[in-house]
């Protein structure tokens, strides 16, 4: 929005919204629900892309997916219970934070082609700039940052 005073044009700072985009889901555990989470993930992020002009680059919508698979997963195999995923969004960057009740904290194996699974904590720390893991009193938030874009990507990049 911009005020008009006296003829000068002075931005008010109300043309950007003012909030992250904040969505969450709450599942089950019961079959499809993986699938569930990676369809609300992919419409979150068409609405941050809508409503916050994000803009994201060619590989942010499949990787953001992938992350949410794993971290999802996870919750689904390593928790008695429900989880809850929670995304955060703005014009740079998605945080995705999965809740689930146990409080055992995920372990990040070491990188071994050989081995079959047990990667999800490793493909999420590939794809995130930050990932955070911490109790809380229903169990644990496993939260990953995801970059809209890499680094040197930025659409007012010059060369």
């Amino acid at each position: 929005m911009i005020k008009h005073l006296g003829g000068a044009v002075i931005p008010t700072g109300f043309d950007v919204p003012v909030e992250p985009l904040r969505r969450a889901a709450h599942y089950t555990g019961e079959p499809g629900c993986i699938a569930e989470a990676r369809a609300f993930a992919s419409q979150f992020l068409q609405q941050l892309r809508t409503e916050w002009c994000a803009t994201a680059d060619g590989r942010a919508d499949g990787e953001l997916l992938l992350m949410v698979s794993e971290l999802v997963t996870n919750a689904d195999l390593h928790s008695d219970g429900p989880y809850i995923l929670e995304l955060e969004g703005t014009a740079t960057s998605v945080a995705v934070s999965v809740y689930d009740s146990s409080t055992a904290l995920p372990r990040r194996y070491p990188k071994d082609p050989k081995r079959v699974g047990r990667h999800g904590l490793e493909i999420v720390h590939a794809l995130a700039s930050e990932v955070t893991v911490e109790r809380v009193p229903v169990g644990k938030r496993v939260r990953a940052v995801f970059p809209l874009r890499q680094d040197g990507d930025s659409p007012s990049r010059t060369d």
